[in-house]
C-alpha cells in the first residue's frame, strides 16, 4: 500500500501486516538500510516530526526498547527481518491526494534494517496491540483486498464505515482469542475445522489448528506473510493428497522455497487438472482459486504448491487471500470475505 508520512508529505509504500503491531519506515541518517523504491523519510525535513518520549505508553507497549534519553526501539519478525532506531510522532496521509490526514500516530524511524519488505520501505503494523494504525485510530472496522501477484498496482485499504462487504457470497467466520498476552494476542486468529482437496476432506485431528493452554499452536490470518504455512502434521496429509491425484513427475522446488513441486508440463498448468482446495473455517467455506493455491513457474518449469510446513502457529496468507475483500469486524468479533477483483474497488 501507499502512504504518505510527514510535512510536506514523503510518498512511501508499506506492507500491510495483520502479523505485526508496529508501524515503520526507513528513515535518514541510515546506518544500514535495504533498497527502496522511494526516497528514504528524512524526519528533520519534516515540520509535523516529534521524538516519542520515553515516558510515553506507545513506549512501553515496545518488548524491547531503550531510552538515550528518547525511546529507541527494537523489532524483529518471525521471517529473521528485523528494524531498530528512534520512536516518533507524524502526520500520515493517506488517498492520492494525501487529503485524508491522521496526525500524531507514533511510528519507528528504522535507521538500522535487515532484510528487505519485498521493494517497500516498511510496515503498517495492523495488528491488536497498542502500537498498531488500527489502535492508534480507534477503528472498529478495516478491510483490504489483495491483487493478484502478477499484478503490480497497490492494494485496497478501507478504514472504517468503508470496510464493507455486500455480495451474496459474503461469509463470516468468528475470531478466536489466544488466552496468552503479547505477542500472540496481537495476533488474528481462526477457527480452521478442515481442509478439502478434490472431493476428500482430510483426516486432519482437530487438535493441530486449536490454541494449546500455553498459547500456542492455532491459525492466524497475516497479510503480511506470502504463503500460507500449514502445521506439520496438517501439511504432510495435504501434499500426499495432492502428490495421489496430480499425476506429474515431482521436482525440487528449493529454488522457489516451496516444498511440493511437479515438473511443469509444455503446455502450462492449462493442461493439468488440479483438485480444487477449500478451506473449511468456522461457519465459512473458503473455496480457493487455483491460482491462489498452486504457482506455475514458466522459467524453472515448475508447478509447485503455495503452502509450506511450519511447527507450532499455522499461517494463513497473503497469496491465499488473492482477489477476496476480507472485512476485520473487530467490535463485532467477526472476519468476512468474498471473492473480487480487486483492481476494481
Amino acid at each position: 500500500m501507499e502512504v504518505s508520512i510527514g510535512t510536506p508529505p514523503t510518498r512511501v509504500s508499506a506492507i500491510l501486516d495483520t502479523g505485526s503491531d508496529l508501524i515503520w519506515t526507513q528513515c535518514n541518517p541510515c546506518t544500514e538500510c535495504f533498497s527502496q523504491p522511494t526516497p528514504i523519510f528524512t524526519p528533520s525535513n519534516s515540520t509535523t516530526f516529534s521524538k516519542l518520549p520515553c515516558k510515553c505508553a506507545l513506549c512501553n507497549s515496545l518488548t524491547k526498547s531503550s531510552c538515550s534519553p528518547d525511546c529507541n526501539y527494537e523489532y524483529s519478525y518471525g521471517d529473521g527481518s528485523s528494524t531498530k532506531g528512534f520512536m516518533g510522532f507524524e502526520t500520515l496521509s493517506f488517498g492520492s491526494d494525501n487529503s485524508v490526514k491522521f496526525p500524531h500516530i507514533g511510528f519507528g524511524c528504522g535507521t538500522t534494517n535487515i532484510g528487505a519488505t519485498d521493494n517497500s520501505s516498511g510496515i503498517i503494523g495492523m495488528g491488536r496491540g497498542p502500537l498498531s494504525l488500527v489502535a492508534q485510530l480507534n477503528v472498529t472496522k478495516f478491510s483490504y483486498c489483495f491483487n493478484t501477484i502478477h499484478n503490480k498496482s497497490m492494494s485496497v485499504l478501507l478504514l472504517g464505515s468503508w470496510a464493507n462487504t455486500t455480495g451474496k457470497y459474503c461469509k463470516s467466520t468468528p475470531f478466536v482469542k489466544n488466552p496468552t498476552s503479547s505477542p500472540m494476542s496481537s495476533f488474528y486468529y481462526l477457527s480452521l475445522q478442515g481442509i478439502t482437496i478434490g472431493e476428500t476432506l482430510l483426516s486432519i485431528p482437530p487438535s493441530v489448528f486449536q490454541i494449546s493452554t500455553d498459547g500456542g499452536g492455532g491459525l492466524i490470518i497475516d497479510s503480511g506473510t506470502t504463503v500460507t504455512a500449514l502445521e506439520e502434521r496438517a501439511f504432510i496429509i495435504v501434499a500426499r493428497k495432492f502428490m495421489s491425484l496430480i499425476n506429474l513427475p515431482q521436482a525440487s522446488g528449493a529454488k522457489l522455497g516451496l516444498s511440493l513441486c511437479f515438473t511443469l508440463p509444455e503446455k502450462g498448468i492449462k493442461a493439468v487438472d488440479i483438485p480444487k482446495m477449500v478451506f473449511h473455517f468456522e461457519g465459512a467455506d473458503m473455496d480457493l482459486p487455483i491460482e491462489n493455491y498452486m504457482v506455475e513457474d514458466t522459467v524453472n518449469k515448475l508447478l509447485c504448491l503455495g503452502i509450506v510446513s511450519t511447527r507450532g502457529i499455522s499461517i494463513f496468507g497473503n497469496m491465499q487471500q488473492q482477489n477476496m475483500h476480507i472485512v476485520y469486524d473487530l467490535q463485532n468479533g467477526f472476519l468476512s470475505f468474498e471473492p473480487a477483483v480487486c483492481s476494481n474497488l
